[in-house]
């Protein structure tokens, strides 16, 4: 039950560092030049970070779900309802990196094959 608990508790931090870290506005302080003052809001800009972000979320859920499977086949230790359990984590977590992969794929696909402009995130 301890193990569950503490578990739990070191998910929920791992999970919550990405928070702590983007929290951080180096523009707020005047030292640095904000890059995306001045600069317009498109659709074109809309639908590609979103893009980004569905992908990124999906790379944490597929790096997630890698770590998951292999705490099941070290939790597993030889009994065969829970290396089936593991085998089947298994197979999900190769499904999502492919999907995953091939997302990302599909979308410079259609991007290049439409010509649809990306926006630079630089200056």
């Amino acid at each position: 039950m301890k193990k569950n608990i503490l578990f739990i508790i070191l998910l929920l931090v791992v999970l919550s560092l990405p928070i702590a870290v983007l929290a951080d506005n180096p523009y707020a302080g005047g030292d640095v030049q904000d890059p995306t003052a001045g600069s317009s809001v498109t659709v074109g800009g809309i639908v590609h970070a979103a893009e980004k972000t569905a992908l990124l979320i999906a790379s944490g859920v597929v790096v997630i779900l890698w770590v998951v499977t292999g705490l099941l086949f070290l939790m597993a230790q030889g009994a065969p309802d829970k290396l089936n359990a593991a085998k089947k984590a298994l197979f999900a977590a190769v499904a999502g990196t492919v999907l995953v992969i091939v997302a990302g794929s599909a979308i410079a696909l259609i991007s290049n094959a439409f010509n649809i402009p990306v926006p630079s995130s630089g200056s």
